[in-house]
């Protein structure tokens, strides 16, 4: 979409310095918090093969520089400069595991607490055990799993559709709110009641999406990850509480973040053509004197 002539760029309005675009700006932003957590890790113990991740940042750091070249190298650079943060997307959050495992702690027990000061109970624990309908269990676990194709089918099909700035504002808006709660596990680190207590099992847990959920996470889930629960859609945070995959106020906190994130990106859609106006009508007077 064009605006008085100039086109918006959702990952990060017009092109910022030096081509350096706002998820440019903010993955750089993340990798620097995320290695500040991998050098406090030195007053303790450190961590396991910290050499590999501080090269694995610096490789981030090289792609983030890259970004803005890629993107001007035809169709695949394009492609690959604007998405390469969802790309990473699988490797930010595995890494999560391994820093909050190294940190030695949680804060289960006090989210435990605050679960019970909401909720009046721990509703993570009781609702698949009191109500294991095996229906139930089938479509919110089957939501649950959803989530993994919505995350990237949604930018994706607006960019096979030629919607290229509603791709890159759905990918800022998705990756900011990731760094965002990353930020929270690598400082607040909270298990989840997978965790912290024994799984439930019964007829909801034997269904089919209940069974394939658990080898999942079994396989690609990250310790310390719980709170706030990134997982922000409504249909997600009915399944992860029932599923035992968050505590309530995970995902109750994970749509406090959505909902600070989606207002600030209405904000910015709502500045911006102003923005560009006022811009405008700046170079138009500067061209009358």
């Amino acid at each position: 979409m064009a605006v008085n002539g100039r086109s918006r760029n959702w990952s990060g309005g017009e092109s910022l310095w030096r081509g350096f675009t706002a998820i440019d700006l903010a993955t750089a932003a993340y990798v620097a918090v995320a290695t500040g957590a991998v050098l406090l890790s030195f007053g303790a113990e450190g961590i396991h093969g910290w050499p590999w991740i501080l090269t694995a940042h610096a490789l981030i750091a090289a792609l983030v520089l890259l970004a803005p070249r890629a993107r001007n190298a035809g169709p695949l650079g394009r492609f690959l400069g604007d998405w390469y943060p969802m790309l990473l997307l699988p490797a930010l959050y595995g890494e999560i595991g391994v820093l909050t495992l190294s940190a030695g702690f949680q804060n289960d027990l006090l989210i435990q607490r605050l679960e019970t000061w909401v909720f009046g109970s721990q509703i993570s624990y009781r609702w698949i055990r009191e109500s294991p309908n095996v229906v139930a269990s089938w479509l919110l676990h089957a939501c649950y799993l959803a989530y993994y194709p919505i995350l990237y089918a949604s930018p994706f099909a607006l960019w096979m559709a030629g919607r290229r700035d509603a791709s890159r504002h759905t990918i800022f808006a998705v990756m900011a709110t990731f760094y965002l709660c990353y930020v929270a596990f690598l400082f607040f680190p909270v298990a989840g009641p997978r965790y912290a207590f024994d799984l439930a099992h019964n007829p909801a847990t034997d269904v089919g999406p209940a069974r394939f959920a658990a080898w999942l996470l079994d396989r690609g889930d990250s310790w310390g990850a719980a709170f706030p629960s990134s997982h922000v859609a409504a249909s997600v945070v009915a399944t992860g509480i029932y599923g035992q995959f968050h505590y309530a106020v995970d995902a109750l906190a994970g749509l406090i973040v959505a909902a600070l994130m989606l207002g600030v990106m209405q904000t910015a859609e709502a500045t911006e053509p102003q923005r560009l106006a006022v811009a405008d009508y700046g170079v138009e007077s500067g061209s009358r004197v």
